[in-house]
């Protein structure tokens, strides 16, 4: 014995608008969820330097002294939003340079510069101060910004 089984016009119809409202409500679920993870916002990755000095007198009585940057080098992801805290500490003024990045700045003791970039490509990038470049003038004075 076979069963037959009747649809009707009406039921035919409640089961497309069923069907279509399953589809509506899919597409809108998956699409909220793509705008929530497209919409955070990026943080900013701060990183807190200082410029310091190190002194100090050879046996013959000469005294020497070399300036750095203080961490001498920092490591950001590429597409991370930069901001550097570089506070004088040691040294009058340093007026310093990442040319890859096209930044120019200043740090001046007592007081904290900000730079802020956003990391766009890999690689090494030298932040260089324009007062301390040789042994002669108590450098290099060189950091680094390393972008992976």
């Amino acid at each position: 014995m076979s069963k037959i089984f009747i649809v009707s016009r009406k039921q035919l119809r409640l089961f497309s608008i069923l069907l279509l409202v399953v589809i509506i409500a899919a597409a809108c679920l998956k699409w909220n969820q793509s705008r929530a993870a497209s919409a955070l916002p990026q943080e900013t990755r701060i990183f807190q330097l200082v410029t310091g000095e190190f002194s100090s007198t050879t046996d013959d009585g000469k005294e020497i002294e070399v300036y750095r940057w203080d961490p001498g080098s920092i490591t950001v992801h590429q597409g991370d939003h930069v901001e550097l805290h570089i506070t004088g500490v040691n040294g009058k003024s340093h007026p310093f340079v990442i040319e890859e990045l096209g930044i120019k700045g200043e740090v001046t003791k007592g007081k904290t510069t900000i730079v802020r970039f956003t990391a766009t490509a890999k690689g090494t990038f030298p932040i260089v101060c324009l007062t301390h470049t040789t042994m002669e003038h108590g450098g290099p004075m060189v950091g680094y910004i390393y972008v992976q």
